[in-house]
C-alpha cells in the first residue's frame, strides 16, 4: 500500500482544514495515510478524523502568539512586546526547522503540501522519488506578488492542485515553463443529506470564519433591513473568529439581539440540523476561494445569495437557477433577492431543488475518482 502523508499547520479551526481532514478521511480507503502537523492546538483535531490516519505533531509545547504580541505592541507594553517577539522568532524557527527535517526524513510515496511555505520546503528537501504535490486553496485575488510567490514555490513540484475552474486557468497559463504541472480538482461534500429543508421556516443562515474578508459586518448592515422587512424572520450565524466581540457589540447597537444569534464555532452535526430548519443561505463574503460552505447548505437544499466578489460562489452559484450572485456589492440588489426569496415561495423551492442537484459533482465518490486518477498515474 502506498503512502501518502499531508503536510499542515495545524488541525484547528478553518476552511483548510476541514478540506485536510475530509481528503484524509477520503484517501484512508486507499493508502497509507499520515498528517505531519506543525502545531497541536488542541488535544483532538477540531473535526473527526478516520482512526487510519495517523498524525505527527512537530511542536508540542508553543503556539503561534501573533495575538499576544499585536496586544503588546498596541498597549506598548516594551517588556511584554520583547518576550512575545523572542517567542515568536523561536516558534517560527521551529517550524522551518521541524518541517524541513520531517521532509527529509519521510519514506512516503506522496507528499501534500497545504500551504506555500510548505510548497517551497517539500520542492527543496523532498526526495526525488517522491510524488510531490501543493495543495493551492487561497485565492490570489488580482494580487499578482502573492500569485507570483505561489509559482516560486511551486514550480519544482511535480504537481499543483487548484481547487476552482477559475484557479486552474490562472495558475496552468503561468506554470507552463516549468517542470509543474496543474490539475483541477474541487473540494467535497462528505455527504449530501437523503432530504432537504422543507423552506417553510422563516429562517436565514450563514456560516464562516468571523474575520475580515467574510464580510459578517455587512451582513449586520443587511440585516438592519431585513429585520424591518421581515420582523417574524430570524438570521443565525455559525461561526468564531477575531471579529466576534466587534460583531456582538454591533448586534447590541443596532437593536438585533432578538433577530440575530451568533452560536459560535459547531460541529458539522450542529450545522447540518441549522441548515436542515432554515429557508435562506446568506453569503456576504468580499473573497472566497472556493465556498464549500455554499454546497454544504445547498446539499440541503437551501438556495444561497451571494456577492460576486466571492470568487469561489462565482463557480457554484447559477443565478437565478440556484441562487443569486449580486455584482459590484450592491447592497440594494442584494436586498431585492432576498426579498423576491422571502415572499415568492415557489421560486424559493425551485432554486432550493436545483441547488441540490448542482451538488452532486461534489460528492466523495466524484473527487476520489481525480485524486486516484492525479495520484496513480503521476507516482514513480
Amino acid at each position: 500500500m502506498k503512502k501518502v502523508s499531508i503536510l499542515a499547520l495545524h488541525l484547528g479551526y478553518g476552511g483548510i482544514e476541514k478540506c485536510i481532514t475530509s481528503l484524509a478521511n477520503m484517501l484512508a480507503s486507499y493508502y497509507e495515510v499520515e498528517i505531519i502537523c506543525v502545531y497541536q492546538l488542541y488535544e483532538e483535531p477540531v473535526f473527526k478524523l478516520d482512526e487510519r490516519v495517523s498524525i505527527q505533531y512537530l511542536i508540542h509545547d508553543r503556539k503561534p502568539n501573533q495575538k499576544e504580541f499585536k496586544e503588546a505592541l498596541s498597549n506598548k507594553q516594551l517588556l511584554k512586546i520583547i518576550k512575545e517577539g523572542a517567542s515568536g522568532i523561536k516558534t517560527l524557527y521551529l517550524r522551518k526547522h521541524k518541517m524541513i527535517e520531517a521532509i527529509k526524513n519521510s519514506h512516503s510515496d506522496i507528499i501534500i503540501a497545504t500551504r506555500d511555505i510548505f510548497d517551497e520546503w517539500l520542492s527543496l528537501y523532498g526526495k526525488e522519488d517522491t510524488l510531490k504535490i501543493g495543495w493551492e486553496h487561497n485565492h490570489h485575488h488580482q494580487n499578482e506578488k502573492y500569485a507570483r510567490e505561489i509559482v516560486r514555490s511551486c514550480k519544482d513540484l511535480d504537481h499543483l492542485v487548484l481547487v476552482s475552474k477559475d484557479l486552474y486557468k490562472f495558475y496552468q497559463k503561468k506554470m507552463k515553463p516549468y517542470h509543474c504541472r496543474c490539475s483541477y480538482i474541487p473540494n467535497m461534500l462528505d455527504f449530501i443529506p437523503k432530504t432537504s429543508s422543507k423552506l417553510d421556516k422563516e429562517r436565514f443562515i450563514s456560516v464562516g470564519r468571523l474575520s475580515p474578508e467574510k464580510g459578517f459586518t455587512d451582513l449586520i448592515d443587511l440585516a438592519v433591513n431585513l429585520k424591518k422587512r421581515y420582523a417574524s424572520w430570524h438570521l443565525d450565524i455559525i461561526g468564531d473568529g477575531v471579529l466576534k466581540d466587534q460583531l456582538e457589540k454591533e448586534i447590541k447597537e443596532k437593536n438585533l439581539t432578538s433577530f440575530i444569534t451568533l452560536h459560535g464555532f459547531q460541529n458539522s452535526d450542529y450545522i447540518a440540523k441549522l441548515l436542515h430548519q432554515s429557508s435562506i443561505y446568506l453569503m456576504t463574503s468580499y473573497t472566497e476561494s472556493f465556498g464549500i460552505v455554499l454546497i454544504e447548505a445547498m446539499s440541503h437544499g437551501l438556495p444561497c445569495i451571494a456577492y460576486d466578489s466571492a470568487e469561489g460562489a462565482k463557480e457554484i452559484i447559477q443565478s437565478g437557477y440556484n441562487g443569486y450572485l449580486i455584482k459590484h456589492r450592491n447592497k440594494n440588489a442584494y436586498l431585492k433577492k432576498v426579498d423576491d426569496l422571502v415572499k415568492q415561495e415557489d421560486t424559493r423551492k425551485q432554486l432550493g431543488k436545483n441547488a441540490k442537484k448542482s451538488v452532486h459533482i461534489y460528492m466523495p465518490e466524484e473527487i476520489i475518482k481525480k485524486w486516484q486518477n492525479l495520484l496513480e498515474k503521476e507516482v514513480k
